[in-house]
């Protein structure tokens, strides 16, 4: 017997978000930490740099190197991209702004996938609100629609993907195709059993052929984006969640099998990919962990897919006698093999990030069943935490330009050694705007409207988006100070060109990480050479900081060369660059 639907929805509960809006915000959290800021350390300089030798034809295409070293995610079609937009945009744009523009599209994409996979499963006949005696219960379309922009906004704001998102690492096309991957199984079950509306043509049959195509294309790119294990489970486990459905005839029950098949077939297809071109390979870290691991790994996955994994468990609970079924299983799936990849690898917080798609399909669902009270709680806290957080930021950047408060600038001055306050009018007119939009959204929120199902993740998502603006416009000049190595990489310069050895000087590098030698590389100029032992290649030598005495400024010995300065980075000692000069 079938549990009836825990969802009680009436028809006024599901007006539409406005378009604009959601496009217009959809815009405001994609832009910002995308333009306008340098590489940062570590991921984000060590991905551009391997696209950045990719685009000037220094390393093989299907086994890119960086000095000799391998990356570190064994990916190819995430550098593929950064480079191909190098050579698109050579002499018009920045390497490093152009490699950012087809990871704008891919977070893009990621926030469209998801809403088409909210949809999709919110149609499901299972997934319907419970009818009313006299009618009035939504409609399935406007029902699917309201819950897809709650689950979006339910994306937004999780505060694990704002970092991650805008960075031009393997992690964001890992999401972008997972999500791609994840629209593909949410539609799959019917793309051709019928056209919509009675439409017949090319247009509806095109219209149908997208979850089959997102699905291939989401599975491919997960494996050439390193990641070829977790593109089988999702194939498998998408397969096994369809082949289990009930059907209402025989003729539906084989082409759900025959879609099961399919999707398995894809999914080893994809296994098949990964292993001719050489990129399955196992980096489970399940040994040694300790009990203070295991908690650090506990408040991770806490505060990363906060918000939306308390709405999550709501949902498993309230929804419990229906997890069998194609709207729950299948986001279930995802993010249970999303969270054992957490568990079993060393890139816990990356891996992670793959399930936020599913989470947030998961939040969606619980709004129909929250209770007033609960989504008063949620609008507040939101309201005090996200607020807070902004005015902490407007303090500390009007502490920068004025000196008032004195102790903000203080301890800025005192964890970014040497960095200079700059204003910036286009920053602070994208900052007050922002701002005045989060205190009208507020005022919004708690005033007399009628009830709208994605209402109570509004303030989330906009407070999430707010404090990723403010973050990437009024402290983005510390932030480039701090995390960037513009400020480690001038300092070499300097020193170099005072002795009058022109630019693109010959430099041996030993000691250093992929991320310092893209930067050298990029940044610098320089035509960099690995040290040897025997007779020195070049007039200069760049070292690491020697871990056992990273903050001490003096040389460490090293035969027949002379030690000349240590590029200091301002905030952290360890990314310290000691420089040398061949002792003639």
């Amino acid at each position: 017997m079938n549990a009836p639907s825990p969802a009680i929805v009436a028809q006024s509960a599901v007006r539409r978000l406005p378009r604009i809006a959601l496009w217009l915000f959809c815009l405001a959290y994609v832009l910002p930490g995308f333009i306008g800021r340098e590489p940062w350390k570590n991921a984000d300089m060590q991905g551009f740099g391997y696209m950045f030798e990719l685009a000037r034809g220094a390393t093989d295409w299907l086994a890119p190197t960086l000095m000799g070293l391998p990356p570190e995610f064994d990916a190819l079609l995430p550098y593929w991209l950064g480079a191909w937009a190098i050579r698109a945009s050579a002499g018009w744009l920045p390497a490093d702004l152009a490699v950012r523009l087809p990871y704008m599209g891919l977070l893009a994409l990621t926030l469209l996938a998801t809403w088409h996979a909210v949809y999709q499963l919110a149609r499901s006949p299972r997934a319907q609100p419970v009818a009313f005696a006299f009618g009035g219960e939504a409609n399935p379309k406007d029902y699917a629609r309201a819950l897809a922009d709650a689950g979006l906004l339910a994306l937004i704001a999780c505060l694990g993907l704002a970092q991650f998102s805008h960075e031009t690492t393997p992690s964001l096309a890992q999401l972008a195709f997972t999500a791609l991957t994840f629209y593909g199984l949410a539609a799959l079950p019917h793309p051709l059993a019928e056209t919509p509306n009675g439409e017949s043509g090319w247009r509806p049959r095109l219209r149908a052929s997208w979850p089959l195509a997102s699905l291939a294309t989401g599975l491919a790119g997960l494996t050439l984006s390193g990641a070829p294990t977790l593109s089988l489970l999702f194939a498998l486990g998408g397969a096994g969640v369809l082949a289990v459905q009930t059907c209402a005839n025989e003729a539906q029950r084989q082409r759900q099998w025959r879609w099961a098949l399919g999707i398995a077939a894809g999914g080893l297809a994809a296994a098949a990919l990964a292993l001719a071109m050489g990129l399955w390979h196992w980096r489970l870290d399940v040994q040694g962990r300790d009990w203070r691991d295991w908690r650090a790994l506990g408040r991770l996955v806490l505060w990363f897919t906060w918000p939306a994994w308390p709405l999550a468990v709501w949902t498993v609970w309230r929804w419990r006698h229906q997890l069998r079924h194609r709207h729950l299983a299948l986001p279930l799936w995802l993010v249970g093999v999303a969270l054992a990849s957490t568990l079993t690898t060393p890139y816990a917080d990356r891996s992670l990030l793959l399930a936020l798609p599913a989470l947030a399909v998961l939040a969606a669902f619980s709004l129909p069943t929250l209770s007033r009270s609960i989504s008063a709680l949620i609008d507040w806290f939101t309201l005090l935490f996200f607020s807070g957080i902004a005015l902490i930021v407007w303090v500390v950047w009007v502490s920068l330009q004025t000196g008032m408060p004195a102790k903000p600038a203080a301890n800025v001055a005192r964890l970014a050694i040497g960095f200079e306050p700059s204003f910036s009018a286009l920053a602070f007119a994208l900052a007050l705007a922002g701002t005045v939009a989060w205190g009208a959204l507020v005022r919004w929120r708690t005033g007399r409207h009628r009830a709208a199902l994605w209402k109570s993740l509004v303030l989330p998502a906009g407070g999430a988006a707010l404090c990723w603006l403010l973050f990437m416009t009024l402290w983005l000049p510390v932030l480039d100070y701090a995390r960037s190595y513009v400020p480690v990489v001038e300092t070499l310069q300097r020193t170099i060109r005072q002795d009058g050895t022109p630019a693109g000087a010959c430099v041996e590098v030993t000691g250093l990480a992929r991320s310092q030698v893209a930067a050298l590389r990029y940044h610098g100029g320089f035509d960099l050479r690995l040290a040897r032992d025997d007779e020195p290649q070049c007039p200069w030598r760049i070292a690491g900081a020697d871990p056992a005495n990273a903050g001490n400024a003096t040389a460490t010995a090293m035969p027949g060369w002379q030690w000349v300065t240590t590029a200091r980075r301002p905030t952290d000692p360890r990314d310290n660059l000691r420089l040398y000069r061949a002792v003639r």
